[in-house]
């Protein structure tokens, strides 16, 4: 061969190796007549046979380019999003149409289509027919998508084998990967099936030898735990410790949080201490806020301190909800001036903040007070919301309502006489008998409840008139509270107007 030509030879092979690839060819849009015609057969003869159904669809003007084909198929599956059987039946007869006109080996599948059809099996609950759709595709077709869809399916059928069956339909040196992809989207919304993928877990590590990874068993601990099953959460941290495997930030975060909330502070505190004795990050300071929060409710506001100052330390930003149960964990103490000073030492008060000293107030029984914290509270442009009113009411009324100075405006007249006039009899009743006989047991008056009930036009004007009414007896926090709610809240458009004015003071303070 002469050079000059092998040269040229040599140039070209470079440049068509280093070259990018074509662009694939855009799909047109689908025609919806077509569309619905081809929807239309799919639905009235899904249960009919081949022959039939074949004989409708072939009548069709379908597309021939892969492109377009693939198009129609997304467009006809999303009318089926629970219905296997139209989709299915779609599928073979496009597969038998294009692997007959062209020769190929069936229908073009994409990535996208690849993952619609098996999104599409798992919500109808053919599990057979979606572990065989799952082997059978090749792959390069396999996206994190059709795989989450397919857990997603085998995951709630309990179909352990089949779940740690997908390892191998990758290289060996994926494996441990793809394992704790699955364990994460079985641990996950919507699935939350911790003992499936535990299962599936030890049935990868047996049958096909794959090796489970430290973040498994994170999933694992923090699916238990957000479960409320904090002995299977210790049993899989347990063989953590075991096997020389350190849990991450997430599960020491979760199992702290846990056992402060099944009344295990001293077991709590001695994971948290664990956590700082082995260097494990703490992202974001979840876990210290989350162990300040459980402190201060408990009332051990000395060791809230301590970990606060390691926060700062550190350099983790302190978010107004810590400092809001630091508030309510010295009120509730009844050490009122260092609470204040913590309050007032904040420049930027939000309305965690608010809360923690409203609650505080109220807890040792200064409701008056906490009424002027609401009041601040508007004034400085801090919108209250629900949580804020029923807390305030409870303060004032008590959980089981309390009975006023005057007959005629008191917690039976307003409250009482409120679900009598919304229809709520029954509820009613039960306040009256307790009126009649004092021994008679009352479950606490729900104010969320009433609120809800009144949150109309016409509410508006009674709790306009009862304000009215309990300052003309000398009630006036509850009149406030009771009339803001009725200016602010009771409708959707005050809620926005109230939202819409607070959002314009914020950026005329920016400007």
């Amino acid at each position: 061969m002469p050079p000059r030509l092998g040269l040229l030879l040599l140039r070209r092979l470079l440049s068509s190796s280093t070259s990018s690839p074509a662009p694939a060819d855009a799909p047109r849009p689908t025609d919806p007549a077509l569309l619905l015609r081809l929807c239309t057969i799919l639905y009235q003869h899904q249960q009919a046979p081949d022959e039939k159904l074949n004989r409708r669809l072939s009548a069709l003007p379908l597309p021939t380019a892969p492109a377009d084909l693939r198009e129609l198929f997304l467009q006809a599956s999303a009318r089926f999003p629970l219905s296997w059987r139209p989709v299915h039946r779609l599928l073979v007869h496009l597969s038998a149409r294009h692997s007959g006109a062209s020769g190929g080996g069936g229908f073009p599948h994409s990535p996208a289509t690849a993952a619609r059809l098996l999104d599409v099996l798992a919500k109808s609950g053919n599990i057979d027919l979606l572990h065989s759709t799952l082997f059978s595709l090749p792959r390069n077709l396999l996206s994190a998508a059709a795989l989450r869809a397919a857990v997603r399916g085998l995951a709630p059928a309990r179909e352990v084998g089949k779940v740690a069956a997908i390892v191998t339909l990758f290289p060996e040196c994926h494996h441990d990967r793809i394992l704790t992809f699955v364990t994460d989207v079985a641990c996950s919304e919507p699935c939350r099936l911790p003992d499936v993928a535990e299962k599936a877990i030890k049935r990868a590590e047996h049958r096909h030898g794959v090796s489970r990874t430290a973040r498994c068993d994170d999933l694992l601990v923090v699916a238990y735990c957000r479960e409320g099953s904090l002995a299977d959460a210790c049993r899989v941290w347990n063989g953590m410790e075991r096997r020389g495997l350190e849990p991450g930030g997430a599960a020491y975060q979760e199992i702290v949080v846990t056992m402060f909330k099944n009344n295990r502070p001293v077991d709590a505190m001695k994971v948290f201490d664990g956590m700082r004795r082995s260097g494990v990050r703490d992202d974001g300071g979840r876990c210290c806020r989350a162990v300040v929060s459980w402190l201060c409710k408990d009332g051990k506001v000395w060791g809230a301190y301590m970990v606060l100052a390691e926060m700062v330390k550190r350099g983790v930003e302190v978010e107004g909800e810590v400092l809001g149960d630091l508030v309510y964990g010295l009120m509730a103490r009844r050490r009122v001036r260092e609470g204040y000073m913590v309050f007032h030492g904040v420049k930027e008060k939000d309305i965690a903040l608010y809360h923690g000293l409203m609650k505080g107030l109220l807890r040792i029984k200064r409701a008056g007070e906490a009424t002027e914290v609401f009041r601040e509270m508007i004034t400085r442009g801090c919108e209250p919301n629900m949580h804020t009113y029923i807390m305030l009411l409870q303060g004032h009324l008590g959980k089981r309502g309390r009975k006023g100075r005057d007959p005629l405006v008191n917690f039976e007249s307003i409250f009482v006489g409120g679900l009598v006039k919304a229809g709520k009899t029954l509820q009613a009743t039960k306040f009256v008998e307790r009126t009649m006989w004092g021994g008679v047991n009352v479950p606490r008056f729900d104010y969320n409840k009433f609120l809800y009930y009144f949150s109309n036009e016409e509410g508006a004007l009674m709790f306009e008139e009862a304000g009215k009414r309990l300052k003309e007896v000398g009630l006036v926090d509850l009149a406030d509270i009771l009339s803001t709610y009725g200016e602010r809240m009771t409708t959707r458009d005050r809620r926005r107007r109230a939202m819409n004015g607070l959002l314009e003071s914020v950026q005329d303070v920016c400007c």
